[in-house]
């Protein structure tokens, strides 16, 4: 199978939900909440590509480095690329049901699997996607890190426990989920967080606690405060706020005064392997891709995840090799320029 193969087994399961489009950059799925699109004109989900295009890499070619090494260590594993499966549920509102919930949630952590990295799995306006995601991290040993969305704190702490119980590498909350519209649809009541309430979730679990939904620095520093282990920088994939900057464009100034002290990833239009560089030089450790992922996996399961994580990191290489980047784990911010 190959990825143009994965691309067109796609196009028919999500037919009338996903155009499945040369580029994925949120213009011809404009409004489409529900669905795979970004809220609103979509200014947001273009804003992600946008930003990153703003980018360009400082081509060199006269240099040590002949073998760059994709390797990295997050939530203690080893894995082979700095890239990750983002936290996706509503396979029938949002994607049509060709696939169940369950099945694509088992298939996104077999495939992140298969390619040597994690796979992030969600929670929705149907309580029992969450345990869709718990069930698939519980029958791969814990190899997942379940994101649970902005719900009262009691039942938050309810899904952390189950996470807990599936082993899973750590366990999160999309903070940003408290606009979603789905949510308010299927009456399941979410809402912002104060600080004293992220700190109260951070300190009930041993697990590793991420805060997805991150895009400024006064955001961040509260989550740091709060004893967050890892943030994730993120406008939801422009699926809850319209015209919110674009991730690249936030992510310099959070990266400045806070990598070291917490991981950061970002989340936000990455569609390459040249995408994927830009933001590790823009300070993040990792990042995560989410539409891509439902395309790789509603037309190929987990063998089309693993072709599709494969294509993006041979495309990180070559990026490597043409910008002198030895590791991903110490990547230059003078391999950019802005445009």
């Amino acid at each position: 199978m190959t990825w143009e193969e994965v691309k067109k087994n796609a196009k028919e399961k999500l037919k009338g939900f996903c155009r499945v489009c040369p580029v994925c950059n949120g213009v011809a799925c404009a409004g489409e909440v529900p669905g795979m699109g970004g809220l609103g004109t979509g200014s947001a989900f273009k804003a992600n590509l946008e930003a990153l295009n703003r980018y360009k890499f400082n081509l060199t070619a006269i240099h040590e480095v002949k073998t760059p090494s994709t390797e990295t260590e997050l939530f203690g594993q080893t894995l082979t690329l700095p890239v990750m499966a983002a936290p996706i549920t509503g396979t029938t509102y949002n994607m049509g049901g060709a696939i169940t919930e369950d099945v694509y949630t088992e298939e996104v952590i077999a495939g992140s699997l298969m390619a040597g990295t994690i796979g992030w799995t969600g929670d929705g306006a149907d309580p029992l996607m969450y345990s869709s995601g718990i069930n698939a991290i519980k029958k791969f040993d814990g190899k997942g890190i379940p994101i649970i969305k902005p719900r009262s704190q009691e039942e938050i702490i309810k899904r952390i426990r189950m996470a807990e119980e599936a082993g899973a590498l750590a366990v999160g909350v999309d903070i940003d989920g408290a606009g979603l519209i789905t949510m308010a649809l299927k009456g399941q009541p979410v809402s912002p967080k104060t600080p004293k309430e992220i700190e109260e979730l951070v300190k009930a679990t041993s697990l590793p606690f991420v805060l997805k939904g991150i895009m400024t620095v006064k955001d961040a520093e509260i989550a740091y405060n709060c004893g967050v282990s890892c943030i994730v920088v993120s406008n939801h994939g422009g699926r809850v706020l319209d015209h919110t900057p674009g991730v690249a464009d936030v992510l310099p100034e959070i990266t400045a005064r806070f990598k070291g002290k917490m991981t950061i990833i970002a989340d936000g239009g990455v569609r390459s392997g040249a995408d994927v560089l830009k933001l590790l030089a823009l300070g993040a450790d990792a990042v995560l891709i989410g539409r891509p992922v439902v395309i790789a996996v509603f037309g190929g399961m987990r063998e089309g995840l693993k072709i599709y994580f494969d294509k993006i990191k041979n495309e990180l290489i070559q990026t490597m090799l043409l910008t002198g980047v030895a590791s991903v784990k110490n990547v230059p911010s003078n391999i950019l320029v802005k445009i």
